[in-house]
This record gives structure tokens, sequence and C-alpha cells, in this order.
């Protein structure tokens, strides 16, 4: 399960537990391969890239170095945090993916918004409101216990009080090859390779 603190040290890819077209028909083999192998790697790179130099920063006590280098740390370190639980977030219906949550999970979601159908209406607007690129996350307040639908734009993770339990990526990236402007298609189609388990595994 990937971090969602920064820690000094070479971010590396990881291997997905599914074949590229195992998600199909809700996400394409070609958009999963171009998504992992292309951007995911990219923000691998560039977030070592960019920790690299801010080593050199502060060994050099270079602070206005640093300061700069911060939203570089943010943004691809962030886009390899969200993409990593993505990844986990999907499974193709064969092994477990689609269907309903299943024990504490679905008395959190139903808690909290009604029932299952009420949620994902909600979290598919909460998805289609998103100005540009970013995530909607289903998240744990650490402080209440309760889960709530927040969004964070482009590549921000879920930091702080929070902790991430589904996130789906709406940069155009992930679905455009596939979907083009029908990006509704695209937030209806997923909840079909969800990995259910996985995110429960987050709430406890």
């Amino acid at each position: 399960m990937a971090s969602t603190s920064f820690v000094r040290g070479k971010a590396t890819l990881p291997d997905l537990p599914y074949d590229y077209g195992a998600l199909e028909p809700s996400i394409s083999g070609k958009i999963m391969e171009l998504h992992h192998k292309n951007h995911h790697q990219t923000y691998v790179n560039s977030f070592n890239a960019a920790s690299e130099q801010l080593e050199a920063a502060e060994s050099k006590e270079d602070i206005a170095a640093q300061i700069a280098l911060q939203p570089l740390i943010n943004f691809h370190g962030g886009g390899h945090i969200n993409h990593t639980l993505f990844w986990e977030n999907l499974a193709p219906s064969k092994n477990g993916g689609g269907g309903e949550p299943a024990g504490s999970l679905k008395t959190a979601i139903e808690s909290s918004y009604g029932d299952f159908s009420q949620f994902k209406t909600k979290f598919n607007t909460a998805l289609a409101g998103i100005q540009g690129s970013g995530w909607a996350w289903l998240v744990k307040d650490n402080e209440t216990g309760q889960v709530q639908i927040r969004t964070y734009a482009n590549q921000d993770p879920v930091v702080g009080k929070y902790t991430p339990l589904l996130g789906v990526d709406a940069w155009e990236h992930a679905y455009y090859l596939q979907y083009q402007n029908r990006k509704a298609e695209y937030f209806s189609a997923i909840w079909d390779v969800i990995n259910w388990k996985a995110v429960e595994g987050r709430l406890k």
C-alpha cells in the first residue's frame, strides 16, 4: 500500500497485479498501458529528479532553491502516490472487481450517504464538477471516523486528517483515448472494476 507521506528515497513504479487488458471494457488495455508505463513512470522519474535536486540544495543551504522545488515534489510525489493507490483500487470482475462494498465499509458509506446508489450518484457528481484536472476521493476523517467525498486539484495527495480510501482519476489521460469527451461514461464504467476489498482494507 502506498504511503501518504513523503519519504526520502527513490520512488519506483509498482507492478500491476493484473494485465493491462484485464479491466476491459471499462478501461481499455491501451489506456492502462499508457497510463501506467508512461504517465505514472513520468511522475516517478520527475519526483526522483526533484528529490535529488532538493538534497543538493539542502547540502548547499540554498533556501530559495529548496522553496522553489517544493511544488515539484508535491506534484510529482502526489502523482506517484495517487496512481499507486488507483491501481490498487481496481480489479478485473473475475477477481472481485465491481459489485458493492460490504462489511464496515458498507456501513460507513450508508451512515454518510444513505445507501450505495446515493453514494455513487454523489461521487459521480463530484467527479463531473472537477474543473480541469484532478481526483475525487472517498476519504476517512480520522477525527470523526466518518467517510466523505472530497475532490483534489491536479495531483494533490490526500494528507492531513484524512485517510484516502478510494480515488478516481479525472485527468483526461485516464479516459480520453477511449471515451473522448464522454467522461460521464468513464465515471459510470469504472464502478464495474472497483476493488472494494482493497478499499475496505484502508478503512481499518
